[in-house]
Parts: structure tokens; C-alpha cells; sequence
């Protein structure tokens, strides 16, 4: 055992390269994973609940959309499928995880509309049409409050966020605690025990 988890910045788990297959809107992907990211051996159940449930960004979409969290990439991929004139920001702060993201970009054939980055390395004055994120719980809520109020702050002015949260992680409560900062949120769906939070201004 390692004390590695999908939040190291340098994970020490041995890669062990392995390949992920996922459907979203009728378009089929196969992404590369490895271990030190999160949900590494599959699509994590809740980020396929987002990219079924929310509305993906329609193809002329333009400007810059945001992947918070990206992990191996798979919202990444799906929105610059989902917008090929956008510029999708990847950002997370595992290395391996920027890594793999940049490899599978290159794989859907838009790595020159990804720009993968740790968060400290995002241009202040790039603002986010769209923020998507299946946030990291587990780093505890005082930390993922702090992600928030970082980056929701940075929505264009009618911009959109697409969160989604475990009822049984505290889905709700995140719900409420976003209305009690100033954002509109609307439970745009629930599944299999996930939320889907959209978040606006």
C-alpha cells in the first residue's frame, strides 16, 4: 500500500496502463487510465451520471469551457467532441492525471484545443463559459469549498456549472451550502444516488 490517493500531485502507485471504453451522446471512446487517477479502472459512475444527465455544450459553442478535476480526461474528451470550436481547460493537480489527459485528447483528435494545467498554471484572466466537475469529496469539505469559491468565481456572466455530488457524500448539503454563497443551483437530475447540480450567477 502506498499513501497515493487521486489528489497527490506525484502519485507513486506504479502506472500500469489500462484502457477505458465509455458511450456518451450515441459517440463511443476509448481513453488510456492508469493507477494513481481517480477511478482509474473505469468510468466512475458519477461522472457518467453527469455526461448523461447535464446538458452537454452544443457543437457551436465557443470560448473557453472547464474540466475541474479531470483525472484521465474523460469529461475533457467528451466536451471537446461535444463543442470542436471551444478551447476545454483540463485542470488537476496530479501529474499523471495532466498526462494521461493531454495522451487522450490527442486520441479524439483535439489536443490542440486542450490545454491541460495544474490549477496555479490557468491564466487569471481566462473566464470559463462553461465549469464541469465531479469534485473530489474525499479531500474534505473545507478543501472543497476552497476549490469552489476559487473557481466558480470565474464564470463568465452567464456562464454554467455542471457539478455533480453523492446524495450519500453530501450532495444536498453542497446544494445549500452554494445557495448560501450567492449561486442559483438547480437539481437538473438525480440518478443512481447522484446529484446534478447546474450552477449559475
Amino acid at each position: 500500500m502506498t499513501g497515493d490517493h487521486y489528489f497527490t500531485a506525484e502519485p507513486a502507485t506504479a502506472a500500469h496502463p489500462r484502457e477505458v471504453e465509455f458511450s456518451v451522446a450515441g459517440r463511443d471512446y476509448t481513453l488510456t487510465s492508469a493507477g494513481g487517477v481517480f477511478s482509474a479502472a473505469r468510468l466512475d459512475p458519477g461522472t457518467a451520471v453527469l455526461l448523461r444527465k447535464a446538458e452537454l455544450p452544443p457543437a457551436g459553442t465557443t470560448g473557453a469551457l472547464l474540466d475541474l478535476g479531470c483525472g484521465f480526461g474523460p469529461i475533457t474528451c467528451v466536451l471537446a467532441s461535444s463543442a470542436p470550436t471551444a478551447t476545454v481547460w483540463a485542470v488537476d493537480v496530479n501529474e499523471r492525471a495532466r498526462e494521461l489527459t493531454a495522451g487522450n485528447a490527442a486520441r479524439v483528435g483535439a489536443a490542440d484545443r486542450v490545454r491541460v494545467a495544474a490549477p496555479d498554471d490557468v491564466p487569471a484572466d481566462v473566464t470559463f463559459a462553461q465549469l464541469w466537475s465531479n469534485p473530489p469529496i474525499r479531500v474534505g469539505k473545507d478543501e472543497l469549498h476552497r476549490m469552489l469559491l476559487r473557481w466558480l468565481p470565474r464564470l463568465a456572466p452567464d456562464g454554467v456549472a455542471w457539478l455533480v455530488v453523492a446524495r450519500h457524500l453530501g450532495g444536498d448539503s453542497l446544494h445549500r451550502w452554494l445557495v448560501e454563497q450567492g449561486w442559483q443551483v438547480e437539481r437538473h437530475a438525480s440518478q443512481k444516488g447522484y446529484r446534478v447540480l447546474r450552477v449559475t450567477r
